[in-house]
């Protein structure tokens, strides 16, 4: 009976220890707010390095932007500076255009009173005879310029050749060639037993002259060509063709000496072209 009572009494002794559950709440709620001061540690760290790069990005911009403005500034102060010497140097051109147009215009006034004033003159002394003689005069020129021309056109008719080219029989003659612009005219001068020389677009060697007779003897070197050309007379064409050229070159001797022959080569335009560039290259 006596161990009957004892379990009664330990049973209905009370339980003075701490429940399991609120320890482990206090343990959880612990470390819940150690992870949430480490979360806002290192955001306030994250905030302040944005913060400070920020700054300084800000900072430089703000640098460059003040420059760019100072240059700015430069710039139209130089643009107002040259705009303002323009506009005076306008304005005293316009001054200037100003002052030429009105003496221009009295100029002209005056001239055209002059011509009146002379015009008036001249009708008032004027003279049926002096009107005919001064006719006179002018049909005379007029003949003078017609037989002139008359006589030019004769003489250089008589002096074609067989292909109805005009033949030029000294430098005169050549220069006036020349100048109607129909062929291109290469003068030279050989000399007797004198070798190779290049004329034009083509090469000749002079190898014997007769004064007396006005003949002469003369190779000429076209193309991959070689003719030589014996006992020619002075003033006679001599005719050949090149590659490339669908006229004939023309080759005049004007004038031989017993060391030396001088003359002329006449070519085509289009043959010209080609003598220029075979030049040029060193052909």
């Amino acid at each position: 009976m006596s161990e009957f009572r004892e379990e009664n009494i330990n049973d209905s002794q009370p339980v003075t220890g701490t429940p399991r559950w609120l320890t482990i709440a206090v343990i959880v709620l612990a470390a819940f707010s150690i992870g949430a001061l480490g979360l806002a540690w290192s955001a306030s760290n994250h905030a302040s390095y944005v913060e400070q790069t920020t700054n300084a990005a800000l900072k430089e911009n703000v640098e460059v932007l003040n420059q760019r403005i100072a240059k700015a500034d430069d710039t139209n102060t130089q643009i107002r500076s040259d705009l303002r010497v323009v506009t005076d140097k306008l304005k005293l051109t316009e001054t200037q255009l100003l002052a030429a147009r009105h003496q221009t215009k009295v100029s002209s006034a005056n001239y055209i009173k002059k011509l009146n004033g002379l015009e008036t003159s001249l009708a008032a002394k004027a003279s049926a005879e002096d009107i005919n003689k001064l006719n006179g005069d002018v049909s005379g020129v007029k003949n003078a310029l017609d037989a002139t021309r008359t006589s030019v056109e004769t003489s250089i008719q008589m002096a074609r050749g067989e292909l109805g080219t005009l033949i030029a029989r000294n430098h005169d003659e050549i220069d006036q060639l020349r100048r109607m612009g129909q062929r291109e005219y290469f003068e030279f001068t050989l000399a007797r037993k004198g070798g190779i020389q290049k004329v034009g677009n083509i090469q000749v060697e002079l190898r014997d002259t007769n004064p007396k007779k006005n003949r002469f003897t003369i190779v000429v070197l076209a193309d991959d060509n070689r003719f030589e050309k014996k006992n020619r007379s002075v003033n006679e064409p001599i005719y050949f063709y090149t590659n490339g050229s669908r006229t004939a070159l023309e080759l005049v001797v004007n004038k031989v000496s017993k060391q030396q022959a001088s003359g002329y080569l006449s070519v085509p335009k289009s043959a010209a072209t080609t003598a220029a560039v075979a030049s040029s290259s060193g052909w």
